[in-house]
C-alpha cells in the first residue's frame, strides 16, 4: 500500500512523523461510452473554446474566474507558497469527547502510521486519547484543500478522519420533515417490539454490496446470452398503507418470530446425512 500523505502530528509542542495510508476503498464496477450503432469507444478531447483546437495537457493551467470571463492562473509554487507549514503538518488545536461529535461530520478516513523516531511520541498519544475517551480535532491540507479532521484511537492505530465544516452541512430547515404525528400506543410499542427482536450485535463483515454483486451478476448472464437481458427483474416494494399500519407491524413481528425459530431449529438427521455425504 501506498502512503498519499507525509507529516507529523503536531499538538502543543509535540511533533509527531508520520505517513498517511488510505482505510477505505472503492469497488466500482466501470464502463465504457459506446457509440450505440457498432459500440465504437467514444474518446473526449480537451477542446479550448476560442477556436476549437484540441488541447494538450502540457498546455493547461488552472485558473480562477473572479470576474466573468478574467482569470488569475495559479501554478504549482502557487499551491506550494500558501502556507508550506500547514500543508506538511496535522495540527490538532483542541481535544473533545468522542461522544460529543455528530457522526454527519465524519467523511473520509486514513491510517497514521509513525516514521522512524515517532513511535514513542505516536504510542503515548494513541494511549492518552483511549484513557480520556477523547479525539484530536485538527486541520489538515490534502491536495491544495485544507480539512476539518478528528484524530482518534482505533485499536492499536491512529485513525485520522476527514470532517465536515459546519458550514459545508446542508440546512434541514427547507425539508418537508413531518413534525409530530398522531402514533397510537400501539402501533409505538409493536414498532419498539419489532426493533428489539431485530436488534444485533454490530458484524460489519456480514454486510455486502448487494447492488454491485447483482450488477456484476446480471453483466455475466447478458454476456453468456449473446447480449440480451434476462427475463426476470426484481420485485416492486410498495408503500406501507399507513391505516394498516399496525397490521403491517404484527405481520412483520410474526416474519421474525418466525425467521427466529427456523435458524434456532435443530438439524434432523437426514440433514445430517446428507451434509456427511456431500
Amino acid at each position: 500500500m501506498r502512503p498519499i500523505w507525509k507529516g507529523t502530528i503536531s499538538f502543543s509542542l509535540i511533533n509527531i512523523p508520520i505517513v498517511l495510508y488510505p482505510a477505505s476503498r472503492r469497488e466500482d464496477i466501470s464502463f465504457h461510452m459506446l457509440r450505440a450503432s457498432d459500440l465504437s469507444p467514444i474518446n473526449y478531447k480537451r477542446v479550448a473554446v476560442n477556436d476549437g483546437r484540441e488541447v494538450p495537457w502540457n498546455e493547461i493551467v488552472k485558473g480562477y474566474e473572479y470576474e466573468p470571463g478574467k482569470h488569475v492562473v495559479l501554478k504549482k509554487e502557487d499551491f506550494e507558497r500558501v502556507d508550506i507549514e500547514s500543508t506538511q503538518t496535522i495540527e490538532i488545536t483542541d481535544f473533545v469527547k468522542i461522544d460529543e461529535i455528530d457522526p454527519i461530520y465524519y467523511d473520509t478516513p486514513y491510517y497514521l502510521v509513525p516514521q522512524k523516531g515517532g513511535a514513542k511520541a505516536y504510542s503515548l498519544l494513541r494511549d492518552a486519547l483511549k484513557r480520556t475517551s477523547r479525539v484530536g480535532i485538527a486541520k489538515v491540507v490534502i491536495k491544495t484543500r485544507q480539512h476539518l479532521a478528528a484524530v482518534k484511537p482505533r485499536g492499536e492505530v491512529l485513525v485520522l478522519e476527514l470532517m465536515h465544516f459546519a458550514d459545508e452541512l446542508v440546512s434541514t430547515k427547507d425539508l418537508s420533515i413531518p413534525a409530530e404525528q398522531n402514533v397510537g400506543a400501539k402501533e409505538l410499542d409493536l414498532a419498539t417490539d419489532l426493533i428489539n427482536r431485530m436488534t444485533d450485535k454490530w458484524h460489519p463483515e456480514k454486510y455486502h454490496d448487494d447492488y454491485r454483486e447483482a450488477l456484476m451478476d446480471l453483466i455475466h448472464k447478458k454476456v453468456e446470452q449473446g447480449g440480451k437481458t434476462p427475463a426476470h427483474g426484481p420485485k416492486k416494494r410498495h408503500p406501507t398503507n399507513v391505516v394498516d399500519l399496525a397490521s403491517i407491524l404484527e405481520q412483520s413481528l410474526a416474519q421474525t418470530e418466525k425467521g427466529s425459530s427456523s435458524r434456532k431449529k435443530p438439524k434432523t438427521a437426514a440433514h445430517k446425512t446428507r451434509k456427511k455425504a456431500a
